[in-house]
């Protein structure tokens, strides 16, 4: 048995290598970094001076050899400059270079030997690791780290790469009035006789250098817990109105993952602080790093929807932190689950539809990577620098991949899988074939097919999809072309496709059937034509397809179709816009389906279509609870430039308190204003808003008014 799966993961390994030894680019590939010893514990004692921007300390290296013979001890350091190298009190002699630490042991060891050394240095130099951020309006000074994916480095001599775990005490003396922040659990905070403070923390558990941690400034500390976990807030202290708002649910986050995967949280505790320079978030074992923007006021969450970011990042406490991709080409493992837990969330908290309209979100922004950036494997050996597998590839489209294999191995299987993968390889590093093992384990499956098609090669299906009825023989024919070969390395998929059958009585059949060639004709026995015939009932495809239908069918299908099937039928009617059905049908769901994406995209149809004749429709959706359907009703408002509406969209701007709404009410502005309405744009571009929407829009409202008076 293990001799057969060793032989088919090499003949997997040299698949993938060969198909990506030469990329377009002429990248070679990079495969997974060797070693010669393994280390088991990092003791890190560093003294910060903020104003100065400096440390200096040491770590104590324990670690194993993974040889025979080992008599020089290569540690990644770059950037800091090494003043002294003892074992056991004993000077060694050592070779710094631009990367790297060269030690020479003080004898041979071998793989039966523990060895213990200590590298003393210090850091006076800027780096993008661990980064001295000066103090600015409400943003305290502070230190705050992010080693992924190769940045420990900068600041820790240490092995730098992700297929080794180790455990790490952090102590760390700074001015007492910061608050300091790592890793694993706190055994001690000690008032020092000189002004100062020495924290100590103990990470126990292995992880990977990428992930770990060090925040330092006067944060302000809100505590939490689930049961027994300790759960805080590290935020600044103009952000403690803002607290529970933002970070409330993070308990009940933890607890939605404990039951999915079937695994309890695994860290000591879960610390999620703001980071001065982080974007969106950067997980670190126990200790999440988090932008300032994910601190927003209450009129912010209509608009812009921040809350998948926390429970993303809170996922990859299991993936990416408890298992750990081994090497970059394997960053699905983090990413892909992270991308699809937070959908798990998202629906299991916001329901059905929120869930099903974000996960066509994530499908949108996969098919945008690959249309106008590349179109590559998901496992992808040809990387220049770890970053570049963080793509929309090995996030949105992984997340899609995860959601079809769920479909095909049913909800009980696809979570068993997932849950002992996570306890057979917990605390390790792990690859794609580790996962592939499992599945054949767990399930019982054969889903190499699955992994060649999906993972390992480019692309996604494009179904051409047509059907025709045969009264006479009471027949339906579905003809489904995939036309994707026109990519290079794009495979004809074998692939599931659940076909929807609605008849009259709102009775429906589904039947799913299996796609293998690039043309197939599916051919159903009926009594009678059904009313709407749906490809890919369930949504569970990550797809391109042209379907084209008659205006019947559409108009039902808008009606009556799950939210992703009204929505496309609602887009797709833009087709039959000079029929007055059509227009009838965009009116009426625009005030009445129950979901706000579908009335928008109503009102954006109506607006385009029949603007001049639906202002009153677009006022009565611009007062909507919905703050994205008031966007789209202004935007379609704006898009008429009628000079008459110029004074409602100020009134809109000043009583609205949707930053998204106010935008658009500018831009509006613009499009339909003169030089007279700059100043009103101009001051109203003062107003603060959530990533300064407000003030761009009011801008692009300016040019648009200049551009005309050219």
């Amino acid at each position: 048995m293990k001799t057969m799966f060793t032989l088919i993961f090499s003949l997997l390994m040299c698949q993938l290598i060969l198909a990506q030894q030469n990329d377009i680019n002429g990248i070679p590939v990079s495969p997974e970094r060797s070693r010669d010893y393994d280390a088991i514990n990092y003791r890190v004692e560093l003294s910060f001076d903020l104003n100065k921007k400096y440390l200096e300390g040491s770590n104590i290296i324990t670690f194993t050899p993974l040889c025979h013979g080992l008599s020089t001890l290569k540690l990644d350091a770059q950037f800091l400059t090494v003043t002294d190298v003892l074992s056991h009190g004993t000077p060694l002699s050592y070779k710094q270079t631009d990367n790297n630490l060269f030690i020479n042991l003080i004898r041979n060891y071998s793989y039966n030997d523990t060895v213990v050394i200590t590298v003393h240095y210090y850091l006076d130099k800027e780096i993008n690791g661990l980064r001295f951020i000066d103090a600015e309006g409400d943003r305290p000074e502070q230190v705050s780290s992010n080693c992924f994916p190769n940045k420990a480095r900068q600041w820790i001599p240490c092995y730098d790469f992700p297929n080794d775990k180790v455990s790490q005490e952090f102590i760390i003396t700074t001015d007492s009035k910061f608050k300091v922040l790592s890793n694993g659990k706190l055994i001690s905070v000690n008032e020092n006789n000189n002004g100062t403070s020495t924290w100590y923390w103990k990470q126990e558990k292995p992880h990977s250098t990428y992930l770990i941690s060090l925040s330092i400034a006067d944060y302000l500390v809100i505590k939490d817990s689930l049961g027994d976990l300790p759960v805080n807030y590290w935020v600044y202290k103009s952000m403690a109105d803002d607290v529970e708002r933002v970070f409330g649910k993070t308990p009940y986050m933890i607890d939605l993952y404990n039951h999915i995967y079937r695994y309890e949280f695994p860290w000591d505790k879960y610390d999620q602080v703001i980071s001065g320079y982080m974007g969106g978030g950067a997980e670190a074992t126990s200790a999440t790093l988090l932008g300032e923007g994910i601190v927003t006021d209450e009129y912010t969450e209509q608009d812009y929807y921040r809350e998948y970011v926390i429970a993303h990042e809170i996922a990859h406490q299991w993936w990416g932190d408890l298992i750990t991709c081994r090497s970059w080409e394997h960053t699905w493992l983090n990413e892909s689950f992270g991308v699809y837990s937070d959908h798990l969330y998202t629906r299991y908290d916001k329901g059905r539809a929120e869930g099903d309209y974000d996960l066509l979100i994530k499908k949108n922004a996969y098919l945008n990577e690959a249309h106008n950036r590349f179109m590559r494997p998901i496992v992808y050996l040809d990387y220049e620098h770890p970053g570049d597998n963080f793509n929309r590839h090995t996030y949105q489209k992984g997340a899609c991949m995860l959601h079809l294999l769920r479909h095909i191995l049913g909800d009980d299987t696809f979570f068993r899988v997932i849950s002992s993968f996570l306890h057979r390889h917990e605390f390790q590093a792990v690859t794609t074939y580790d996962f592939i093992k499992c599945l054949k384990d767990v399930s019982g499956q054969n889903m190499d097919w699955y992994f060649d098609q999906f993972f390992f090669k480019p692309g996604h299906p494009v179904f051409n999809v047509s059907k025709s009825w045969d009264e006479t023989k009471k027949e339906l024919t579905i003809t489904v072309i995939q036309e994707q070969n026109k990519w290079d390395g794009v495979p004809i998929y074998k692939i599931p496709v659940g076909i929807g059958i609605y008849m009259e009585n709102d009775k429906k059949i589904v039947k799913e059937f299996w796609l293998k060639d690039k043309e197939e004709k599916i051919i159903l026995q009926l009594k009678k034509k059904p009313i709407m015939v749906r490809f890919d009932e369930g949504n569970f495809l990550l797809k391109e397809w042209t379907y084209k239908k008659d205006i019947d069918e559409l108009l039902f299908q808008a009606h009556n179709d799950d939210m992703t099937g009204r929505l496309w039928a609602v887009e797709q009617l833009a087709e039959y816009h000079t029929d007055q059905r059509t227009h009838e049908c965009w009116k009426e769901i625009a005030e009445n389906d129950d979901f706000w994406a579908v009335r928008a995209a109503a009102v954006s149809q109506a607006g385009k279509y029949y603007g001049t004749s639906n202002v009153n429709l677009l006022k009565r959706a611009a007062k909507e609870k919905s703050s994205k359907v008031r966007t789209a009703a202004v935007r379609a408002l704006g898009d008429l430039k009628d000079p008459s509406l110029k004074d409602y969209y100020k009134q809109i701007f000043n009583q609205e308190d949707s930053y998204a709404v106010k935008s658009e009410a500018l831009i509006a502005v613009g499009k339909c204003g003169t030089t007279r309405d700059i100043s009103f744009l101009e001051n109203a571009g003062r107003q603060k808003s959530y990533r300064d929407v407000v003030h761009n829009a009011a801008q692009e409202g300016i040019s648009i008014i200049k551009e005309k008076n050219k």
